[in-house]
């Protein structure tokens, strides 16, 4: 991306970068509102045992308490006895049932009295007052949740509009010609089109078929955004940046179009083609707004490494380690170790990649691990974390298949992670460059003791937050609360690092911010470039699956193999591809319904499968030609990083060492993981 381009797109996205940050801050508030709600109901049902009938007003019942039965029974039967001889439907007058129903009816009048009477009593300017604060929160945490759509859908084109005007989208190669930024933005211009005239397809179905449909006005504001995008695209184009070079090859422009256009215009021609189905491409792109809440929380993942990068806590945790004079695989191993845990938060090696990559990458490099390594252990920073507690992930499967619980899976998932270290630990060493020498312990001593004790404050402002989430809203750090509970642990170092732990620290040759705002300002204009370019990859991810779903592929495949080894062999090629072309999340969403009954019906039993489709996929985002955790690599570590990279290496190996690592490493434990199982007959 040029100077001039950069410069332009800051001036544009000061406003669009600032409702990221308010919409990021609102979802904080918001999940953190509905734990105190909770908190709020169980301090008002103890202070006052009826708070569940106080929280309102009962007014006096109209009806009367003490009616006389007798003389009402005397009413109805003489009314009874007017009736028409010539009616064939009368009944006589039958004065036990009638009394019953008098006496249930003077019953259930007295019981609302009494409910009224308890609460007139009992509600005291004290519960008036309480119930006010609690009821507007609730209120507040409804209106939250109803807007979580909204939200994310401003995450996708906000972020989207800063993304495409910083020219940042994911995408094979980067534009460095004229011609690579015609045909990129030609190419995401025609998308865009195509996008918007579906979303308009589907709206004008909707209106036809009569049928009411719920939150329609997201797909009003899909539109809005699709057209907004378009107009950028055109902008672009009629504004083509003069210092990008004049030569480049058409392969190479083609290269740089982005990967979101390459899945929506393979998925959308599939559907007008072989369909004739022009609105199912926004029928599935709807599809994200139905679990919106795991989509927001994508966004504060990716917030949470930008602002982790502001921190010199990744320094800090290697500095641990550097005493001891590693070999660079051994850091290589200890980064993969230490990154799986942030990865069974978020769920996806993905986004752990676009949100910790560049600090997994500086801090490898800062100890001075080569390029090649250093972008092979980046890549795999969420492989291995994926299967841990309490990645989304595995919630995600054990939500659509119930023949699988989380508990079973985590447990598997332990298992699979010591494997994957194994296996990384055993090619890294196998391929070393240097010896095995390490400092001893009374060298190492001194400096580790430093490290430690500069890591103190941290610990400490890290426990107060997760005591104070834990005592004061009984919210602790696991699948449901970490993409809350994290930012704000992070914005709590960055105050107490801006206020106290820098004050004698040198920021000259940093890239970090001396204050706290700015901090924060720099961490959102970092995580929105790549909040927009993920989350339009992860929903085109689920047209491209609706897409083979629907072509009927998985029906072509035999549903019965010759054996468990057969099927799972094609199983295992099949998950690879998958992983190849789609997103973890909408891949998981097309396995659930297509291949997992494939599966089953084989002998491969569903906990084995599904541990199989985890390790598979990962291989698949490590593999060519897409690999797309390599290019979220290049995307947070930069062009110029690559290039160099490239240039490295003596032999074939470490000349194309950041792909062939990680795909000797995942190979082995897919081919562990997959047939082990069989070997020892764990499927009978």
């Amino acid at each position: 991306m040029t100077q001039e381009t950069i410069s332009i797109a800051d001036k544009a996205t000061k406003i669009p970068s600032f409702i990221i940050l308010t919409l990021l801050l609102f979802v904080i508030f918001a999940t953190t509102a509905e734990s105190f709600h909770s908190q709020l109901l169980k301090f008002g049902a103890k202070t006052w045992p009826n708070y569940t009938i106080l929280r309102t007003d009962i007014p006096t019942p109209s009806c009367n308490p003490n009616v006389d039965i007798a003389a009402r029974m005397k009413v109805l039967e003489a009314e009874s006895g007017n009736i028409d001889e010539d009616d064939l439907f009368a009944t006589t007058f039958d004065r036990e049932a009638t009394q019953k129903s008098l006496v249930a009816q003077n019953e259930l009048c007295q019981s609302k009295h009494d409910v009224a009477s308890t609460n007139q009593a009992q509600v005291t300017t004290g519960v008036r007052v309480y119930r006010a604060v609690e009821t507007t929160v609730a209120k507040f945490v409804f209106f939250s949740l109803s807007m979580q759509r909204v939200i994310l859908i401003l995450f996708i084109f906000v972020g989207g509009s800063i993304t495409t005007l910083r020219l940042h989208h994911i995408s094979f190669r980067a534009i460095q010609s004229k011609l690579d930024h015609r045909v990129s933005l030609i190419g995401q211009l025609i998308c865009h089109i195509f996008l918007a005239i579906s979303t308009v397809t589907y709206l004008k179905n909707v209106d036809a078929s009569n049928v009411p449909i719920a939150n329609k006005e997201i797909i009003y504001l899909l539109i809005i955004g699709f057209c907004l995008l378009g107009v950028i695209n055109i902008y672009q184009i009629m504004t083509m940046p003069n210092t990008l070079k004049n030569e480049g090859s058409i392969t190479h422009a083609i290269l740089s179009i982005p990967v979101y256009v390459f899945m929506m215009i393979g998925s959308g021609t599939y559907f007008m083609v072989s369909e004739g189905n022009l609105a199912a491409s926004s029928v599935y792109f709807n599809m994200a707004f139905e679990f919106a809440s795991i989509f927001v929380s994508i966004a504060l993942y990716i917030w949470v490494g930008m602002l982790l990068k502001e921190t010199r806590l990744g320094e800090l945790v290697f500095n641990i380690f550097k005493p001891w004079k590693l070999p660079p695989e051994m850091l290589a191993f200890v980064a993969i170790l230490i990154m799986a845990i942030p990865t069974a938060y978020t769920g996806g090696s993905g986004i752990i990649v676009l949100a910790l990559g560049i600090v997994v990458y500086e801090e490898l490099r800062r100890v001075g691990t080569r390029r090649q390594l250093a972008l092979a252990t980046t890549a795999m920073t969420g492989s291995s974390g994926v299967v841990l507690k309490p990645c989304l992930l595995i919630v995600l499967i054990a939500a659509l298949n119930k023949d699988v619980v989380t508990d079973e899976l985590y447990g598997w998932g332990i298992k699979i992670f010591i494997l994957t270290l194994a296996s990384f630990l055993f090619y890294a060493f196998l391929t070393k460059k240097e010896s095995l020498k390490m400092a001893s312990p009374n060298e190492a001593w001194g400096p580790i003791k430093v490290a430690f004790m500069q890591l103190i404050p941290y610990v400490t402002v890290i426990t107060l937050v997760v005591l104070a989430y834990a005592l004061f809203l009984e919210a602790y750090v696991d699948e449901f609360t970490a993409y809350i509970i994290l930012p704000t642990i992070l914005m709590a170092v960055i105050l107490y690092e801006r206020t106290r732990g820098l004050k004698n620290y040198s920021f000259e040759n940093d890239d970090r911010s001396a204050t706290t705002k700015t901090t924060i300002s720099n961490s959102v204009d970092n995580a929105v470039v790549h909040i927009g370019a993920l989350l339009i990859v992860v929903c085109c991810g689920l047209a491209v699956g609706g897409a083979i779903q629907r072509s009927g592929i998985f029906d072509n495949i035999p549903q019965t193999f010759a054996n468990v080894w057969i099927a799972m062999g094609f199983i295992v090629g099949l998950l690879v591809i998958i992983g190849m072309t789609m997103d973890a999340m909408a891949a998981i969403f097309m396995i659930s319904g297509s291949l997992a009954p494939i599966a089953y019906r084989n002998g491969i039993d569903p906990l084995h499968f599904w541990m199989t489709v985890l390790v598979a996929l990962e291989l698949g985002y490590l593999s060519p030609p897409v690999a797309l955790n390599h290019l979220l690599v290049r995307q947070v570590v930069g062009e110029k990083e690559a290039a160099l990279a490239a240039l490295e290496g003596d032999t074939f190996w470490y000349k194309h060492e950041r792909l062939l690592l990680p795909l000797v490493i995942m190979g082995t434990a897919v081919l562990i993981v997959a047939f082990g199982p069989l070997i020892v007959g764990y499927n009978e």
